[in-house]
């Protein structure tokens, strides 16, 4: 006979060690996640597509600062995640085992790669305003367009290398897999090693993510702080004026920033260390939704192009448009005066005719 206590000790451990099937989750719950993700993608694309042409093929390609460096490299990120959406829409909606192993080997990294590309760069244009205020002259050395080509270059060879390294891992280690995992997660086909080295990158990414937001707050709390002594100083300056107008936009930088990313890091690392003892749905559910608000980021993102860039807003002037609607109007006009005047000409041709007639007949 059995001891009841081994019994109840296997059952528990089978139960905590059993993860959530994704066959049960909620239907619905599926859906809503490929229509939200295929809406942003569509959005994004547009708007991404749009900020690029801006930035790379009209007039803003021949102004150069440092803030416009950071931002047509966060742009390109944001296309990047965009382009990096419909393998993980695939993965949703498809069984195919080349479809999952694509996904989780190029698609997710690729994805987890742009993300962290933008969360950096939405660091540096912060601390790029930040110095604009501590130094408004512009005497800093990292307030330099060259350093800010340096520091994009240096980011984007450190996230590459980190990626490539977790991609050929990924496939020198993987086993065979002859169907995709019910739960569709990517984290079944990794190997020890990987899982290792996934949970260390993992902790890296929550730490410069954290690095980052303290920044963020910092040059918020700071701003706001020179603005309140300027104010008691001066309240109707222009300096005061300036302090306020860099408080709202670093603000709306710093919401951006925690609506996006905040959720994503406060559940992703738990996951990362605790999934393979949590069978909940409400974990997987929490995980989904966290990924979803993370690249929301690619259409909340056009926002702090339009607020942190002067040369971004007079490209979406409607000056243009007006030109469009005025040139019509003046050529109307144009062509107005121009009848009036055949007008003119043919009253008065007639006018002088009449009289000469009217002389002829009475000469007659």
């Amino acid at each position: 006979m059995s001891d009841p206590g081994a019994v109840t000790q296997s059952l528990n451990e089978t139960k905590c060690n059993v993860s959530t099937p994704y066959s049960q989750v909620d239907t619905s719950a599926r859906h809503f996640f490929l229509m939200f993700h295929s809406l942003v993608f569509l959005v994004g694309l547009l708007l991404n597509g749009f900020t690029l042409k801006v930035y790379f093929c009209q007039a803003q390609q021949q102004q150069s600062s440092t803030v416009t460096v950071y931002l047509k490299n966060l742009v390109a990120a944001d296309f990047l995640i965009s382009l990096c959406l419909p393998l993980r829409i695939l993965n949703y909606a498809s069984t195919s085992v080349p479809i999952h192993l694509v996904y989780c080997n190029f698609g997710a990294s690729t994805l987890y790669l742009n993300m962290y590309a933008s969360i950096l760069f939405m660091g540096y244009i912060a601390a790029n305003r930040y110095l604009k205020i501590v130094h408004p002259l512009g005497t800093h050395v990292l307030q330099t367009v060259r350093a800010s080509h340096i520091i994009c270059t240096l980011t984007w060879l450190f996230l590459l290398a980190t990626v490539s390294t977790y991609i050929t891992l990924s496939l020198l280690t993987q086993g065979h897999l002859s169907s995709v995992p019910s739960s569709l997660s990517c984290d079944d086909n990794h190997s020890a090693l990987l899982s290792a080295v996934y949970k260390f990158m993992h902790s890296c990414s929550a730490a410069v993510f954290l690095l980052v937001l303290v920044s963020l707050v910092f040059f918020y709390y700071s701003t706001s702080r020179r603005l309140s002594l300027a104010q008691q100083r001066q309240p109707a300056s222009s300096t005061s004026k300036k302090l306020a107008k860099s408080r709202r936009n670093m603000l709306v930088l710093v919401v951006v920033f925690c609506v996006c990313f905040v959720p994503y890091h406060l559940v992703r690392l738990p996951y990362a260390f605790l999934r393979g003892y949590s069978c909940s749905q409400t974990f997987f559910y929490l995980k989904e939704v966290s990924v979803m608000l993370s690249v929301l980021n690619v259409c909340l993102d056009p926002l702090i192009y339009f607020i942190f860039c002067k040369a971004f807003r007079t490209q979406l002037n409607l000056k243009t448009a007006f030109s469009l609607t005025t040139a019509p109007t003046r050529a109307e006009n144009t062509k107005r005066r121009s009848s009036d005047g055949q007008l003119s000409t043919m009253k008065f041709n007639r006018k002088t005719s009449l009289t000469t007639t009217t002389k002829h007949n009475d000469v007659l």
